[in-house]
Formats: C-alpha cells, sequence, structure tokens
C-alpha cells in the first residue's frame, strides 16, 4: 500500500502509516528543521517543499506514480488558522490557503483514501472571518461563510463534489494506546463514494467495552535514565519555588491560597479553571497534551516529582517516537516539533481502518463509545453544536 505524505512534520503520523504496513512514496514540509528531521530520519524518500510551487503533474512525477496508482493522501495542513488560541481566520490567514491548496492537489491525484487531520477548531471554524468590531448592532448579519462551521462544510462539500464518501470525528490519542490525552479532528474521505466506519478504540479510561485502560506517564516514560532526560529546558526560579511544595498530579490550587494569589498575579480573579498553571503530571495517568513547550505559564507541563519540565526523551515517548529517532535543532526546536506531530498510534489507527477497509473487513467500533470529551463532533451530529 503506497501513501503521499504532505505537511509530513516529524512525522509521527507516518510512523504509525508505516506499521500498518504502508509505503511512503513522498514527503513534504516547509519547517527547516523538519526537513533536516525528515531527511535524517527517512534519507531514501523523496521530499517536496512549499506545497504551493507544484502542481499535480510534478508530484505525481517526482513520486513515481501514474495514474490513480496511490492508496493514500494525508495531511495535517496548518492548524493554526483554526486554533482557537488564534485569530481564527480560517481560510482568509494564508495557512488557510494552504489548505485549499492541499485539498486540491490531493483530489487531483485521485487516490482512493484522503485523510485530513487537524484541531477540534476546525468543527467551529468560519469559512471567512468577519473582525469582531464589525458584528452587532449596525453590522449585517454573519452570512452562512462567516458562521461557525463554515470552513469544515467548505471541506465536506469539496469532497464530496469529488465524489468521496467522507466521514470524521473528533478523536482521543489515549483511546487508540497514546499515553496522552490529545484531542484531533481526522477525516477520511473515499473514492468509492461509501463513509468509513470510525476508528475502531483499543483502549479506553476506565477499562470498559472489555479494552484494557488507558496507557500512563509512568508506562510512558519507564527506563529511561536521569542521563535520557538531561536535554530539559528549565523553570524560571519565580516558578520553581512554588513547584517545589506541588505534589504529583497537583497545580496552582494545591497551593495555599495566599501563594495561589502571589503565584497567579492578575490571572487569579480572571474566569476558567486556570488548570494549566503550575501543572504537575500525574504518574497514574495519561500526559496533557504536548504543547510547542512545556514551560508556557498557562499551559506547564512539569515532571511528576522532579522539580523541572518534562525532557525531550520523556516529550519523545509520550509522543510515541522511538528513542533513537533524530530531531535537527536547539532544544526549543525540539519541543516544537514533537509538540506538533500526531502521535504513532492514532497513525496506525487510521492506517488499520483503510487497510481493513481496502480488504472489505469494516470493523465497527462500540456503540456509544465516546471518542472524546465532547458531544456532536462527528458527520452524523455535528452540525448541532453549530449556533446558526
Amino acid at each position: 500500500m503506497k501513501y503521499l505524505s504532505f505537511f509530513s512534520g516529524a512525522l509521527g503520523l507516518d510512523l504509525g502509516l508505516e506499521k500498518a504496513g504502508f509505503d511512503p512514496l513522498l514527503m513534504c514540509e516547509v519547517d527547516k528543521f523538519c526537513i533536516s528531521t525528515i531527511k535524517t530520519n527517512k534519507p531514501n524518500v523523496p521530499l517536496i517543499y512549499d506545497i504551493r510551487d507544484y502542481s499535480t503533474a510534478d508530484i505525481k512525477k517526482i513520486a513515481g506514480v501514474e495514474g490513480t496508482d496511490i492508496d493514500l493522501v494525508v495531511g495535517g495542513p496548518p492548524c493554526q488558522a483554526f486554533s482557537t488560541a488564534g485569530s481564527r481566520k480560517s481560510f482568509e490567514d494564508e495557512r488557510g490557503n494552504v489548505f485549499i491548496k492541499y485539498l486540491e492537489i490531493a483530489t487531483e491525484l485521485e487516490p482512493k483514501f484522503i485523510v485530513i487531520e487537524n484541531v477540534r477548531g476546525l468543527l467551529s471554524a468560519p469559512l471567512k472571518h468577519r473582525p469582531h468590531k464589525d458584528r452587532g448592532e449596525g453590522f449585517s448579519s454573519l452570512n452562512q461563510d462567516e458562521k461557525a462551521g463554515g470552513a469544515l462544510k467548505y471541506i465536506l462539500s469539496f469532497l464530496e463534489k469529488k465524489g468521496y464518501g467522507v466521514s470524521f470525528n473528533l478523536y482521543n490519542s489515549a483511546n487508540y494506546g497514546t499515553p496522552q490525552v490529545r484531542e484531533r479532528v481526522v477525516i477520511v474521505a473515499s473514492r468509492d463514494g461509501k463513509k468509513l466506519p470510525y476508528l475502531n478504540p483499543t483502549h479506553s479510561d476506565d477499562a470498559s467495552w472489555g479494552l484494557p485502560k488507558w496507557h500512563t506517564f509512568e508506562h510512558a516514560v519507564s527506563g529511561l535514565s536521569k542521563a535520557d532526560n538531561e536535554e530539559c529546558t528549565q523553570f524560571p526560579e519565580n516558578r520553581l519555588m512554588y513547584y517545589k511544595i506541588i505534589g504529583p498530579g497537583g497545580n496552582w490550587k494545591s497551593l495555599p491560597v495566599d501563594l495561589q494569589k502571589k503565584a497567579l498575579g492578575n490571572a487569579y480573579n480572571s474566569g476558567g479553571g486556570k488548570t494549566g498553571f503550575l501543572r504537575r503530571l500525574a504518574c497514574d495517568k495519561p500526559s496533557p497534551t504536548l504543547l510547542t513547550s512545556p514551560i508556557m505559564p498557562a499551559t506547564s507541563l512539569a515532571h511528576p516529582v522532579e522539580n523541572r519540565p518534562l525532557s525531550i526523551a520523556e516529550y519523545k515517548r509520550i509522543q510515541e517516537f522511538p528513542d533513537n529517532w533524530f530531531f535537527a535543532g536547539k532544544t526549543k526546536d525540539k519541543y516544537r516539533q514533537i509538540g506538533n506531530a500526531v502521535p504513532m498510534s492514532l497513525g496506525f489507527a487510521i492506517g488499520n481502518l483503510i487497510k481493513n477497509h481496502m480488504a472489505g473487513a469494516d470493523i465497527e467500533p462500540p456503540a456509544e463509545f465516546k471518542f472524546s470529551r465532547y458531544r456532536f463532533t462527528n458527520d452524523t451530529n455535528w452540525l448541532k453544536s453549530i449556533k446558526e
């Protein structure tokens, strides 16, 4: 089974697909550190750069394929255009335009399957962004493209007009063996016009459905030595003083009230749970979502018992990269590459889903299985969450 990989990053998704039996014919990446990472780990796979610089004919020639001899095209286009932490400019953002280019290239290649991986924000992102200053009294109502969900509606319509059957859901990677709670939208499009089942889980949080429990942080980092964890950034001293009195699984709420106010400053009176402030991981639970840095104040990722952030080696284990996987750049560049990656187990689940469908052996997941923490996140009920 052959596939083409776009927005390949550090190859977490690719490792999972390869484990499922897929062979890469081409990879595509623009980040200079990811490019070095790819070239070192996969020196024999053709690599292209900015997807906007290539035609479909160029890509076929470089990949060495003819006609529709491609089983799978996979990619996670830049997610910042849809992230709830960003400006949410969607397809008007330059990165959103790259998303459209990916859709065009992917469908022109006519693979048997197309996979799109992205952040949860894609479920509610508009197709066109109207600044908040131009909304409300005195302004016209939002049109359909400016309403929540417009971007995903566009993607689904684009794929369906090309004859693809499309299914999607929001998946927690912990349900597939990743020692991390990480939720991502996965869209699977099939050229035969059929909707594929949702990804079949292999784990559950409470051992329900006859599945083993989620993998834990302790399980993930087992066997790592002090020397293995030497590559690590550090918390500033003004935060380290608080970590020294916070136990495993705790956060700022574990502090006495007077220290809570001192530690958080003005953020103390802001809304929200602020669970990421001064956060320590728990040994007996999966890691929270890894981000591009473990020392951001609102999303800290501290070791359960040691007074330090998670190390590069621990990041690699949690995202399921091999211990010997090379990452280019300085420590901060490695954190970013690993934090942006798709966990290997999620890629493996995607590969198995497609492989089973190709063999005529679809596996339906357990009825009523909770794929993520959220409701209304799949192709059958998603519109219920969209406010018109």
